[in-house]
């Protein structure tokens, strides 16, 4: 019986020293290299199909300034992946709606791309920050914002159907299915 209860002790300790060797070494660092943990980033910060998130790192010797940076470079990394998304969805949708007038409906959407991302970039949302004083006494502050995919779409709805050349050509269905396609394919990246 003690036997047993030996063998039985023995081939647990070597599977788990087994699996925690895997686990481990799949975890680790390569040699000479240590993984950074970066506050506010990772998967939980990643855009999905239902928002646009992005984050950022400022730093200053003055802690406001330090989250300002973070700020801005967060709100431009946003607007850059929207208004990628956005042309991408334009052209998509100009290209099943219109052809004898794409080229005119490109343009127009291209304007109003800029114009509404500005505009709702008013309406994002912190989701993360974090503060920090680094050894030389500098504020370094991580942030993540995200902006709601659908407050975006009914900012475009409204300025779309608001411009009279446009409204002809524009269903709102057809561009919000549109851009629902484009935003399930960044979730999944």
């Amino acid at each position: 019986m003690k036997k047993v209860i030996n063998f039985s002790f023995l081939a647990i300790a070597i599977a788990m020293v087994i699996i925690g060797g895997c686990k481990s070494s799949k975890d680790k660092a390569p040699a000479g290299e240590k993984e950074v943990i970066v506050p506010c980033s990772g998967p939980d910060y990643f855009t999905t199909s239902k928002v646009f998130r992005a984050n950022s790192i400022g730093e200053s010797m003055d802690q406001v300034t330090s989250k300002s940076k973070a700020l801005t470079n967060a709100r431009n990394e946003l607007a850059s992946a929207i208004q990628t998304t956005v042309k991408t969805v334009t052209d998509n949708y100009t290209n099943s709606t219109a052809l004898n007038k794409k080229e005119e409906l490109e343009q127009k959407f291209e304007s109003l791309n800029r114009e509404v991302v500005n505009q709702t970039l008013s309406g994002i949302r912190t989701i993360c920050e974090k503060l920090v004083q680094t050894k030389e006494g500098n504020y370094k502050t991580y942030i993540a914002i995200e902006l709601s995919a659908d407050d975006l779409v009914k900012k475009y709805n409204e300025r779309l159907s608001s411009d009279d050349k446009l409204k002809i050509d524009y269903d709102y269905q057809k561009f919000k299915e549109t851009f629902e396609k484009e935003m399930e394919k960044m979730g999944k990246n």
